[in-house]
């Protein structure tokens, strides 16, 4: 038996048309079509996702006569027959006779029968529901680079209203390199950057740089207060700090200097600066 009927045979089954069987798959329904086909067939992680939702074994899904005993030579070019099917993303050669092909990520490996095959731990949760065109949640972790795109995105990559990740983009970005309206990582860039590198409209870092900048090194359009500070209205340690900071300096003090030489200040950083003042 094929995997195409084997697929249909299940699917039936358990009930499920191929418009939901499509939906569970994260595929289209002509991707489905194609499989029962047997025009094409899934990668790896869809084909153990399958295998998990019919509750098989992925040898008995792919290879369902290894089931009832068949050797695997008898089995081998009926599978590779069905692969061979499968568009070749990466230009891999055909299997050669008694070996299958296995297609993963975009790529095509050709492996002898009965091979074992490791896979990679890892897990996606991409939610159903939708939002601006997004999933409400895609979460997606694991060995090798994994991007996530949602409204709340976890991954290597991320991208989404909330986005945590190495790199990160967002309204509210969280990540090693993070971007955002409030940017929190490494390297911060955002309205509101907190980082060891930040940089912002709002800047709060070890190196900072930004309208209002507060850091070690702190170099503002505006404000700055800092270690070393560089701005219009600056507090430091610096000689060239407008306001020199002396081991006498309390944080009142500098924040009664920023709001007496900054009047327009924003609301926001007059509140960071009310910050530990007692």
């Amino acid at each position: 038996m094929a995997f195409a009927e084997t697929l249909t045979r299940l699917r039936r089954e358990k009930g499920l048309s191929q418009e939901q069987l499509a939906d569970l798959t994260d595929v289209s329904r002509q991707a489905v079509g194609k499989w029962e086909a047997g025009q094409n067939m899934p990668d790896l992680p869809r084909l153990i996702a399958l295998a998990d939702l019919f509750g098989v074994s992925l040898d008995a899904l792919v290879r369902p006569e290894t089931a009832f005993g068949a050797p695997p030579s008898e089995t081998a070019p009926a599978l590779t027959e069905q692969m061979d099917g499968a568009d070749d993303t990466n230009g891999a050669r055909e299997p050669a006779p008694g070996a299958v092909r296995i297609e993963a990520r975009g790529k095509a490996f050709s492996l002898p029968s009965g091979s074992a095959v490791a896979v990679l731990p890892g897990y996606e949760y991409k939610s159903k529901r939708m939002l601006f065109g997004l999933p409400l949640v895609h979460i997606n972790v694991g060995y090798g680079p994994r991007g996530a795109k949602g409204i709340f995105a976890v991954g290597d990559y991320a991208v989404g209203v909330v986005a945590v990740g190495g790199f990160s983009a967002g309204l509210i970005g969280i990540g090693g390199l993070s971007v955002g309206l409030l940017a929190i990582g490494g390297v911060a860039v955002g309205g509101l950057a907190l980082g060891g590198l930040a940089v912002g409209g709002i800047a709060l870092g070890a190196c900072a740089v930004g309208r209002y900048a507060f850091g070690v090194a702190a170099v503002a359009s505006q404000a700055a207060v800092g270690v070393s500070a560089l701005a219009p209205v600056s507090a430091g340690f610096n000689e060239d700090a407008r306001f020199v900071l002396t081991e006498s300096s309390t944080l009142r003090d500098v924040a009664g200097y920023l709001r007496a030489a900054c009047p327009d200040m924003p609301r926001a950083v007059r509140w960071l600066l009310t910050l530990g003042q007692g």
